[in-house]
């Protein structure tokens, strides 16, 4: 089968980490040698490369196709406008990305489905993209998209409307697929396909102890992983520090509330025992996570953090806020900590409890290795077939 994935949640030589969990999810499609697929991945425009621009300089030096793992990617061009950006962006989204597969099919590649991800704007403008060429569509909802975007009233109106035209919805945990049955969508219409995680890239290192002394890491350690942002709660981790004066704290990523965090770590007198890491790659991101004695996600929304499995694979426990998919991630004694109350001190407490009752790092492992991606692929290929064959027998008169 011919494949489209829809999606400005990817990765690109530009941003390489920007929705990576999508391209993992795909590459692992792939390799069951049964699908073809393009990557369709739209990035807003901006005239100017100049670094003085910031982030938005970016967006201008992704190239207009790139191959990623073999895979061809294209990034048109679509207008977001200031202000009205948000309601607007599923339009434009959806007329940059008729315009290129049109480019496409005078080309000679056509497609069997629509794969998108990210129920809005993405999924919203790929519920246009479909009707647009009749085309089977099946759209994975994946966390803010479900469990904050439809807060507001026009996107929540559009979401439900590009949920009736997808043939079918995935979603990443339970959690969601409960709050979009919530939202009125029909629950015979949502699959729950959670993320697996990559077994060979992240398990235990051989040796801990040179690992360690490499890193430069001594006593027990802590990690937080994401995007510095206060959705991710790495500014409530570093005031649980306070409460744990026998630990340090590694922080990887970056993003807008990098500067708040360290003047934060400044202001508490913790620049000893925290560490900003920057932004690692997956595989340095490995050596972190197997060095470190747990890691710590404060998160305030996720629909299935990638970070907590690749942590587990690694061996290493977690503690984590119970929030949408994560109790779903967290669920036995040696996987980790849950804490109830996003608050510094119940991370403090939730993270003394963990070492209080310190899990077996095999046992920990072993647990994760019951997620491997192979379930997740052949939900994708069952319901990919099923939508593709439905689609073409109501095509036949």
């Amino acid at each position: 089968m011919r494949i489209l994935l829809f999606s400005s949640l990817y990765p690109s030589s530009i941003k390489p980490r920007h929705g990576v969990f999508v391209e993992h999810r795909l590459r692992k499609l792939l390799s069951s040698n049964q699908v073809e697929a393009r990557v369709m991945a739209p990035v807003p425009w901006f005239p100017s490369s100049n670094e003085r621009f910031g982030s938005y300089a970016e967006f201008a030096r992704v190239p207009a196709k790139e191959v990623r793992h073999g895979i061809d990617v294209y990034h048109p061009r679509y207008l977001l406008l200031p202000r009205i950006g948000m309601t607007s962006a599923p339009f434009f989204l959806a007329s940059s990305a008729i315009a290129s597969i049109r480019k496409l099919n005078r080309q000679g590649h056509d497609f069997d489905l629509i794969d998108a991800h990210y129920y809005y704007p993405d999924g919203v403008a790929a519920a246009m993209v479909a009707r647009y060429f009749n085309k089977p569509l099946v759209v994975t909802a994946r966390g803010t998209d479900i469990n904050l975007i439809p807060r507001y009233r026009l996107p929540r109106r559009m979401i439900r409307w590009a949920a009736g035209t997808a043939d079918a919805s995935i979603t990443v945990c339970q959690a969601l697929k409960d709050e979009m049955v919530s939202m009125g969508i029909d629950s015979q219409s949502i699959t729950v396909l959670r993320n697996g995680v990559d077994l060979q890239l992240f398990r235990p290192v051989e040796d801990r102890s040179a690992l360690r002394a490499k890193l430069g890491i001594k006593g027990r350690t802590l990690l937080s992983v994401g995007h510095h942002i206060e959705r991710k709660g790495h500014h409530l981790i570093i005031e649980a520090m306070q409460k744990l004066p026998d630990m340090n704290l590694l922080i990887a990523g970056d993003g807008e509330e990098e500067a708040r965090l360290k003047a934060l770590t400044g202001k508490l007198g913790l620049e000893q025992r925290v560490r900003f890491l920057g932004a690692v790659s997956q595989e340095q991101l490995r050596n972190y996570y197997g060095a470190a004695d747990a890691l710590v996600l404060a998160s305030s929304r996720e629909g299935w953090a990638n970070v907590l499995l690749e942590s587990m694979a690694c061996g290493t426990p977690v503690v984590a806020t119970r929030v949408w998919g994560t109790p779903e991630v967290v669920a036995v004694p040696e996987a980790g900590v849950l804490i109830a109350q996003r608050t510094a001190d119940a991370i403090a407490a939730g993270t003394q409890a963990l070492f209080a009752s310190y899990p077996d790092r095999k046992a920990t492992r072993r647990y994760a290795e019951q997620f491997s991606w192979d379930f997740t692929t052949q939900g994708q290929l069952d319901l990919f077939r099923r939508i593709i064959a439905q689609h073409e027998s109501k095509a036949i008169p």
